[in-house]
């Protein structure tokens, strides 16, 4: 067996929202006073810590949410057994304080930590944690996960109430950065199976905060969980309040209605820096946007289709239209430049802006009149301006109409997956490790779910990243997801136009909050406890 030598330390996971109604619930072992006060130590403790969100979360169901704006709630209620330093560097322990690998790559031991408790829910009161609970819900996100954020595993096996092991399908270096993510958090099978489709309303976990109300588009409240195994929570508890504009978000920020601001953008940066009483936190993302074309039905078939598209679209006017702040800067590739598999020399292999160019290709496509093509996004204003940007540069270059289809997260994210977009917008962040960006968005693997929704599926590109996947060495691997970054450019399957920043605004009543450049909020876990002053 390969020892990791690890610290052993405390460390706290994710968790997820969703429901159609208002979900109350009375929760033994979480409660807080709502007020701030200093403890003995000169700590500020108490009160509640508002913080909006730019889009509502559509499902708190682990296995089944497909968006940031859940993954921020299920992260502050839910624990993973191993999780991310705040700076990505390096993976450390949570529920697991240690573990061990095969010599072949296929069996990773966990040891479990024996003082966890999960949150007393409808169907269990607040129960100890053990391996039967791992196995359950990592077997149920390995063949039920939205995003099939576990499909390496094949099964676990419970060797004693603090010890399992997680066997993989063939070795996957990726392994345990997927444990890491908010739809791998462990769960209790009872209220799982108890609350059936409505789990989601009724989210339980381990973590340092209970979800206690979820109004659906509103808000969702945690209170602080008193059994957490970490330390204590300095806070009473979290608001997660849906705040789509990013005006109105500033302007809560401004009057204390909220505390932290995600997704700050266009003139609210401005505004922001200009306040005494706010500060505006900024670090570049691992990050893209893109229009994804389809690869299987419709013009977008036709690769001189989508390189026509390509060379007609002038990045920099979208980048400008969307980002006159500094939030964000241009970017070809689907890779973001913070993850070690990035190749800038594969920069050269993207279709230039040429216009003349496009409309020969087109023509040689059979479309010397142009055509109409569906575009499906998710309805916010940053969406808006793409929309309407891409609009007007492909008419006028091209004679291409854009059909807009958009809706909320839940609808677009849903409509994306199912293939019958000839185009969809979105933006993509993770981790660093090239796998959740490459494998997610271009392997076979994740046809029919989110990532590979447009149907992009070439036996080269699929040969270069199971290679990258069993390799164990980084710097093996990271020749290997270069080589993929190229056979997929190769292929234009879509038109990547931005990487952004990850930009939050804070009053300075909020101490101790961390940026990271996955976007995630962790409000308590071993490196943060986030407190607020009266």
């Amino acid at each position: 067996m390969k020892d990791l030598k690890l610290s052993r330390r405390s460390f706290v996971g994710g968790a997820t929202i969703l429901g159609a109604t208002v979900v109350s619930a009375s929760l033994t072992g979480c409660g807080g006073s709502d007020s701030a006060a200093a403890s003995s130590d000169g700590v500020v403790t108490g009160g509640t810590l508002s913080i909006s969100l730019s889009a509502s979360p559509s499902n708190l169901d682990p296995c089944k949410y497909s968006g940031v704006y859940e993954s921020q709630v299920i992260n502050n209620v839910c624990d993973t057994l191993v999780q991310y330093k705040m700076d990505l560097s390096e993976i450390v322990p949570c529920l697991a304080t240690d573990w061990t690998i095969s010599d072949d790559g296929l069996t990773y031991t966990f040891n479990l930590r024996d003082d966890v408790k999960f949150q007393k829910g409808q169907y269990q009161d607040g129960r100890a944690l053990t391996a039967d609970d791992v196995k359950y819900a990592l077997e149920r996100s390995a063949t039920e996960s939205a995003l099939k954020r576990l499909s390496m595993l094949d099964h676990c096996n419970v060797v004693s109430d603090t010890q399992i092991e997680c066997v993989l399908k063939q070795p996957a270096a990726s392994f345990l950065t997927a444990l890491t993510d908010a739809g791998n958090v462990i769960v209790p099978k009872e209220e799982v199976e108890g609350w059936g489709d409505a789990f989601g309303d009724h989210l339980v976990g381990s973590g340092p905060f209970c979800l206690q109300n979820y109004a659906k588009d509103q808000v969702s409240e945690l209170v602080r969980n008193d059994n957490y195994w970490g330390d204590k929570p300095a806070l009473d508890g979290v608001k997660f309040k849906v705040i789509k504009e990013t005006s109105q978000a500033t302007n809560a920020l401004q009057t204390g209605d909220c505390d932290v601001t995600t997704d700050v953008s266009g003139e609210s940066i401005q505004i922001i820096k200009d306040d005494e009483n706010l500060t505006l936190d900024q670090k570049d993302a691992l990050h893209i946007s893109y229009c994804y074309m389809n690869q299987v039905n419709g013009p977008c078939a036709d690769q001189k289709v989508r390189k026509a598209i390509l060379m007609a679209v002038d990045r920099q006017q979208i980048v400008d239209g969307i980002y006159q702040y500094g939030e964000g800067s241009v970017a070809t590739l689907p890779l973001p430049k913070g993850s070690w598999g990035y190749d800038e020399a594969v920069e050269a292999d993207v279709p230039a802006y040429d216009v003349e160019g496009a409309k020969k290709l087109l023509a040689e496509a059979g479309y010397p009149d142009g055509l109409s093509l569906t575009y499906y996004y998710s309805s916010n204003a940053t969406g808006d301006k793409v929309f309407t940007i891409l609009q007007q540069q492909l008419k006028n270059n091209l004679n291409i109409e854009l059909e807009a289809h958009t809706g909320d997260w839940g609808t677009f994210s849903a409509d994306a997956a199912s293939g019958i977009a000839d185009i969809y917008s979105m933006s993509w962040s993770w981790y660093p490790d090239p796998y959740f960006f490459l494998n997610k968005l271009f392997s076979r693997v994740e046809l029919g779910a989110l990532g590979n929704g447009a149907g992009f599926d070439h036996d080269d590109v699929e040969d270069l990243l199971d290679k990258g996947l069993e390799a164990t060495d980084q710097e093996e691997r990271a020749k290997y997801y270069k080589q993929a970054l190229k056979a997929i450019v190769a292929y234009d399957p879509m038109l990547v136009y931005t990487s952004r920043k990850v930009s939050t605004g804070l009053s300075n009543k909020v101490q101790g909050y961390t940026s990271r450049a996955d976007q995630l909020v962790y409000v308590v876990n071993s490196e943060v406890n986030v407190s607020k002053t009266a």
